[in-house]
């Protein structure tokens, strides 16, 4: 997960925040960095990962919510239904919703004349 040493662009893609926050962190934590070579400007630097950065990252709400909210869609159906059900509109996902609470999946196969052989 951490490397040695990161940019604040590598690190932000792995916390969630932003390249800015990460450079504002450096400063207020007074992390170790050194420069990177060959960058245009010559601004870009390396954050040394040491334990006090890996505790403070690792303890950041952003960061323990993607760890907590991580998952793998198993299948492409799955992919395909997410996909389908951030397409409805709120009152159809509403109607969704009640189906599938008083109905269960039998009864929205059954509405979609896919029915379970017995």
């Amino acid at each position: 997960m951490f490397k040695e040493k990161m940019t604040a662009d590598e690190l932000a893609e792995m916390t969630g925040y932003t390249r800015q926050t990460i450079n504002k962190w450096v400063l207020k934590h007074n992390w170790e960095t050194s420069k990177k070579r060959g960058v245009p400007g010559g601004k870009a630097r390396f954050v040394y990962i040491s334990e006090p950065v890996k505790t403070f990252l690792s303890n950041t709400s952003k960061m323990s919510e993607r760890v907590a909210s991580y998952s793998v869609l198993r299948t492409p159906l799955e992919q395909l239904m997410l996909n389908t059900l951030r397409t409805l509109s709120e009152e159809e996902q509403h109607k969704m919703t009640e189906i599938l609470e008083s109905e269960g999946s039998e009864g929205l196969l059954k509405r979609l004349g896919i029915q379970k052989n017995e």
